[in-house]
């Protein structure tokens, strides 16, 4: 049977996981595309990060996004949650914050939900002290839907 999560439920799925599918308007036209992020649930915010392209240029025209993130433990059995929200970009110091919060907040994840330390998170952590830092970006969660099939 198919029902609806309520909102606390939807947190639970974006809190535990790391990886959804961004998608965003460009040209008219819809695109999605696999990305990490990290879900703050107390302010209500996803952190995401990106090299200038396609995506980024996209968004800074039309700043309504969603992201969609599941849960899949085998086909009857799952849970997924679509985020929508407002594309909202970060600089300077801010930005690495915002890229801080998202490397020690992917590492706790994976490491409860993998058991696995990670060695490369150094990779996320690195680029909050380089020079050429990425793209930070918020999505600033505007609504939650999900269901779920158990």
């Amino acid at each position: 049977m198919i029902t609806t999560l309520n909102k606390q439920q939807c947190s639970d799925v974006l809190e535990r996981n790391y990886i959804g599918y961004l998608s965003y308007i460009s040209n008219n036209s819809p695109y999605t595309v696999p990305i990490t992020y990290f879900y703050n649930p107390k302010e209500n915010y996803i952190i995401c990060y990106s090299g200038m392209g396609h995506k980024i240029k996209a968004m800074r025209k039309s700043i309504d996004v969603s992201l969609a993130v599941a849960d899949i433990y085998r086909a009857n059995k799952w849970e997924s949650v679509l985020v929508h929200g407002k594309y909202d970009e970060i600089g300077g110091t801010t930005a690495k914050h915002y890229l801080h919060e998202f490397s020690i907040g992917i590492k706790d994840i994976v490491l409860a939900r993998e058991n696995k330390d990670l060695d490369y998170i150094s990779e996320f952590s690195s680029k909050i002290y380089a020079d050429d830092i990425p793209i930070v970006f918020l999505i600033r969660v505007e609504a939650l839907t999900g269901k779920m099939r158990s």
